[in-house]
């Protein structure tokens, strides 16, 4: 590899909003919040609202997540659509 165009490659951990889980991988992104992991060493932290250990296509498990109220709004909308008056 050429020396000095690379992004800094660390250590990170990353955790999932949805459940709870944390996991450390190698990433370049950064972070400001920091957290001490289970070796003693503290590591920047990344909240990620779904991951592998959330995602119902990994889990098996369907799951909606509707926080804005998103499908109501759709079903108000077109529940006439097709109907003959």
């Amino acid at each position: 590899m050429k020396a000095d165009i690379h992004p800094d490659y660390h250590y990170v951990v990353f955790n999932d909003l949805a459940s709870g889980e944390k996991f450390i991988t190698r990433s370049t992104v950064t972070s400001q919040k920091t957290i001490e992991w289970e070796d003693g060493n503290t590591y920047p932290v990344v909240d990620v609202e779904i991951s592998s250990a959330s995602h119902p296509f990994y889990t098996g498990k369907q799951r909606i997540m509707d926080s804005a109220g998103r499908v109501e709004k759709f079903k108000n909308r077109y529940a006439k659509f097709g109907k003959k008056a």
